[in-house]
């Protein structure tokens, strides 16, 4: 029970950090729904999918108060994102052997290698955060990056399906770099984003039902809610470059831990 306590606190921070950084949502939901609440990989991945989607969802009408939304942008990169994430989570990830590889003798599950993946785009993720590099907005007269837009849409939507991560530390980037928008904006319409990228990939799965899963999801949808609209208030005061780097140490360190354990019950 003490276990599920800390998820269902975990689960207030995801939503907090969905709020405040437009991004984080998965990479807290599904370490927390495995390590936590004892579910499978493969179906964490589909059960983040729905509490990131309806998360998000919950937190685009503060940000929408305060015209944080980039509609167009979000239409032309949600476009492409769309389309990537429900092809994946509809044909490729089902399509993945089980096991997946084998290295040196040892066989590698798909929830295993899973995993792995979605740990080292953590510590990805990470560093960008903790180096603290200033994302600054590209020329008026280059603006619009049409072509980027489109391409980093299908990469994110890829990695939506196959992780089920809603991508926000992949979208806040590309929003600023590739088109121009402001950090405060960003934030904003990557939750748009991730509210359509995530529910498109969780109607794309075919294994996890909602109906199996009831007593975790409501409470820790609640939970989550909460966090998302605390989060998106203080959006308005707080200097995100500031809790960048601080947060990107918290992911560091629990992907490391992820990779860690999984390294160890192979070897195991």
């Amino acid at each position: 029970m003490s276990w599920e306590l800390l998820g269902y606190a975990g689960a207030v921070l995801m939503g907090f950090s969905l709020g405040l950084l437009g991004g984080g949502g998965s990479i807290l939901t599904v370490p927390i729904l495995v390590y936590l609440f004892g579910q499978d990989p493969v179906t964490a991945t589909g059960l983040s999918l729905f509490i990131v989607g309806a998360t998000s969802g919950a937190g685009i009408f503060s940000h929408h108060r305060q015209g944080n939304i980039e509609w167009r942008t979000a239409g032309i990169f949600g476009a492409a994102s769309i389309l990537s994430v429900y092809a994946t989570r509809r044909w490729l990830v089902p399509a993945l052997p089980d096991p997946l590889l084998h290295m040196g003798g040892v066989a590698v599950g798909k929830g295993e290698a899973i995993l792995a993946l979605f740990a080292v785009v953590m510590l990805l993720s990470a560093t960008s955060m903790i180096r603290g590099r200033k994302l600054s907005a590209p020329a008026e007269n280059g603006g619009r990056h049409l072509p980027s837009l489109l391409l980093i849409g299908l990469l994110v939507g890829l990695l939506t399906g196959v992780l089920g991560a809603g991508g926000g530390f992949l979208i806040v980037p590309s929003l600023v770099l590739l088109a121009g928008v402001d950090m405060k904006r960003a934030v904003g319409t990557s939750l748009l984003l991730i509210t359509v990228n995530s529910f498109i990939g969780f109607l794309g799965d075919r294994h996890v039902h909602l109906a199996d899963h009831v007593t975790i999801l409501l409470p820790f949808l609640a939970l989550a809610m909460l966090g998302i609209v605390v989060g998106a208030r203080l959006s308005k005061r707080t200097s995100n470059a500031k809790l960048r780097p601080a947060f990107g140490w918290f992911v560091l360190a629990m992907g490391t831990y992820i990779l860690l354990r999984e390294l160890y019950t192979l070897n195991g």
